[in-house]
This record gives structure tokens, C-alpha cells and sequence, in this order.
């Protein structure tokens, strides 16, 4: 499938509640991603507990690619089962795509029912059920293509609204007209979709929640693919290799640091031209290079775009729109779901930390800090050192 998976998640808490009862955990497994939704009975602390207990052994299982049946027959098996209302002190919804071909499918046990989008409008996938250790258990399947979106909930989202502004809730019917509204008007991430579901979620509650409300969304969409080339390699007879590997790529380009700049410039010709007006007491000034969609400085400016991504906690709306050169930064990396760095080795005296080894460079530690964070929002990433 040529598409990127794109995940979001968004949950309130009940009001009076610390923890939220609902808990999403999700793996990539070779060609395999899993996504669970798991809903604790009740809320608070014992709901928090039971939800992570169901969704990890879940994950974990599915981590040591145990068969799909047989988890859920471990699952269900381990539940226990509560003895007035009958009924697990969990329920799940489990999610699995085979990312190579599209093809997916749905388990859910007594969470609501799932939407599946196409051309932006809902199809009912067909379900069947099967019991196991007593229980019933749903299924459904498909095959995602470009635009499909598959959106997981539990019931606090299905019941906004009950007894204050709706005498039945929300409901499945309302959900997946608000969902087709946004498709019409400014659905681009899965992110956008999820929250604008869960905004009208709390609004419906008028601010009073009345149980833990989860939505997970998946958006089969075009990839959008960022590369950063920051710092001299070692050998510099490879500096065209490296710049001609950047020029290439079918994506968005950033260079970062000042060496890296003229070098790149120098393969193409042209100096690098510095944007005086962008430059900030606590950041320096960006540049400009033909085909390249942002020339920052290096270290000083990778460091507070890190500090920044954090602050916004890896949501770029949230980012000022100070044209500054670590904003900027900050921006292309929280706006993309790939990137790739190439990051040369060659070490700046100016920028070594005395403590640690001539082999190892504040600029390696940076960029593996801002991978890992990157990594932390489901962000896609490779490290190319050279």
C-alpha cells in the first residue's frame, strides 16, 4: 500500500478523575501494525489499571507475533468477569493492518461499534461474531486505500451529550455525519479529524465529562517526506555524494549549520544569502539556497527547535508564528511523518563537549535526542551518519 498510516489519539478524562480509564497502545511487528483501544469498567485509578492490563497483554502478545485468535482467547480468558452486571472489567478494540497491502481487521468485545470511511463518506463493513470462553466477540475486515479512515472509540465519546443536550447521546449516526462534514471541509491529518471529534465531544458534555472519552484515528494518506542534512562529513571528497543524495530527495530539504550550507552552496554554484530579519537574540538568523526549503543555523538552532517540539508537545499548531529560524524549524519536523538526517561527523572543536570522547559530538547527541523525540509522536525516522 502506497500510503502513510496516519495515528492519532485523543482522550478526555471523566471530571473528578485523575486517570483516565480508557488506555491505546499500539506496535509495528514486521508488516504488521496493532492498535488497541481497551475501556477499564468504570473510571479512575481501577478503570486506568484494568485498561492497561487488557491493552498490554495485548501488544506484548502481539509483539511475539502470537496468532490474533489466540490472544484474544488469552485476553478474554484473563478478563475477569464482574459477578452483578456480568459483563468483563474490560473492553477492547483491536485493530490490525498489514501494512504492505492495506488489508485490516477489526476485533472489538462490547466496545462501540468502529467508522470506516471511503471518499469521505461511512461504509458498514460487515461483521460477524464468534464466541469465545463465553463471550462474543465482533469481527470485521477491509482493505484500505488512499483517503480511508478507520476511527476507534469507546462509549464516553458514543454518549456525549446524554441527558443534557441529547436524551440518547451523540449516537454512531451523529458521529459519522460530524466525521463526513469534516471530510467536506478540512480533513488533511488524522490528527485534525480526531481532534475536531473530540472537541465536539467535550462540548457536548458542556464541560462536565461524564466518562473517560477516547478516539483513535488511522488516515491512509500521501507521505510527507523530509530530509536534514546537518554538519561536514568526515571525508570530504564525499561532499557532493552527500549533497547530490539531498538535491535528490522527493521530499522537503533542510540544511542545518553553516559549514553545511556552503557546502551545499558550493556544489550549487551560489552563495548562501542570510535573512538578517529572521534573526532573534536566542536564535540566528536563517539563509537561503536554491532548491533547499529552509538553511538554519546548526547547533544553537537544532537545540531550541528540540525545546520548542517539546513545549508544543509535538503538536505544530501550537507553534508561534515567529519566523525564526528554530520555529521554522520545529514546524517542518512536526508537519512531516518521515525524516531522514544525514548527519556528518565531522567534529567542530567550538561545539565538543571536554567530557566526552573526540569520537563522539554534541551534534550526534542532539540529533539522536530529536530522534527520539520524534520517535515518541509515531514520527518516522532514519539516522544516515556519514
Amino acid at each position: 500500500m502506497d500510503s502513510f498510516l496516519d495515528v492519532s489519539e485523543f482522550s478526555l478524562t471523566k471530571t473528578g478523575e485523575e486517570l483516565c480509564g480508557d488506555q491505546v497502545k499500539s506496535l509495528t511487528v514486521g508488516d504488521r501494525t496493532i492498535i488497541v483501544l481497551s475501556d477499564g469498567m468504570g473510571s479512575g485509578v481501577k478503570a486506568s489499571i484494568l485498561s492497561s492490563l487488557t491493552s498490554s497483554i495485548i501488544v506484548t502478545l502481539g509483539r511475539s507475533e502470537v496468532p490474533l485468535p489466540e490472544v484474544i482467547k488469552t485476553v478474554i480468558g484473563t478478563l475477569p468477569i464482574c459477578k452483578v452486571r456480568k459483563v468483563a472489567y474490560a473492553t477492547f478494540t483491536i485493530l490490525e493492518i498489514e501494512r504492505s497491502t492495506g488489508k485490516f481487521r477489526i476485533v472489538n468485545f462490547d466496545n462501540p461499534p468502529s467508522f470506516f470511511f471511503r471518499n469521505g463518506k461511512r461504509v458498514d463493513l460487515k461483521i460477524t461474531t464468534e464466541k469465545i470462553h463465553g463471550q462474543e466477540i465482533k469481527f470485521s475486515s477491509g482493505q484500505l486505500q488512499r483517503g480511508d479512515f478507520v476511527g476507534l472509540i469507546s462509549d464516553g465519546v458514543l454518549y456525549a451529550g446524554l441527558g443534557v443536550v441529547m436524551d440518547f447521546g451523540w449516537g454512531h449516526d451523529n458521529i459519522s455525519k460530524f466525521l463526513e462534514g469534516l471530510f467536506v471541509r478540512t480533513a488533511r491529518s488524522s490528527q485534525q479529524i480526531v481532534g475536531a471529534a473530540i472537541a465536539e465531544t467535550r462540548r457536548l458534555y458542556q464541560g462536565k465529562i461524564g466518562d473517560d472519552a477516547t478516539f483513535v484515528g488511522v488516515y491512509a494518506r500521501q507521505r510527507n517526506a523530509l530530509m536534514v542534512l546537518t554538519g561536514p562529513p568526515l571525508d570530504t571528497s564525499s561532499d557532493d555524494t552527500i549533497v547530490a543524495k539531498l538535491l535528490e530527495f522527493p521530499g522537503r530539504r533542510v540544511v542545518c549549520g553553516g559549514t553545511t550550507a556552503n557546502i551545499v552552496g558550493a556544489h550549487l554554484g551560489v552563495e548562501v544569502e542570510t535573512n538578517i530579519e529572521t534573526m532573534r537574540p536566542d536564535v540566528p538568523p536563517t539563509g537561503t539556497l536554491p532548491t533547499v526549503d529552509l538553511v538554519t543555523e546548526g547547533i544553537f538552532t537544532m537545540a531550541r527547535a528540540l525545546e520548542i517540539m517539546r513545549s508544543a508537545q509535538g503538536d505544530a499548531s501550537r507553534i508561534s508564528n515567529d519566523n525564526n529560524g528554530a520555529a521554522l524549524l520545529a514546524k517542518e519536523l512536526l508537519q512531516t511523518d518521515s525524516i531522514d538526517f544525514i548527519v556528518g561527523q565531522s567534529i567542530n572543536e567550538w561545539y565538543q563537549n571536554p567530557l566526552l570522547p573526540k569520537s563522539i559530538s554534541i551534534r550526534r547527541h542532539l540529533i539522536e535526542e530529536i530522534a527520539n523525540f520524534l520517535l515518541s509522536i509515531k514520527k518516522e525516522v532514519n539516522l544516515d551518519y556519514c
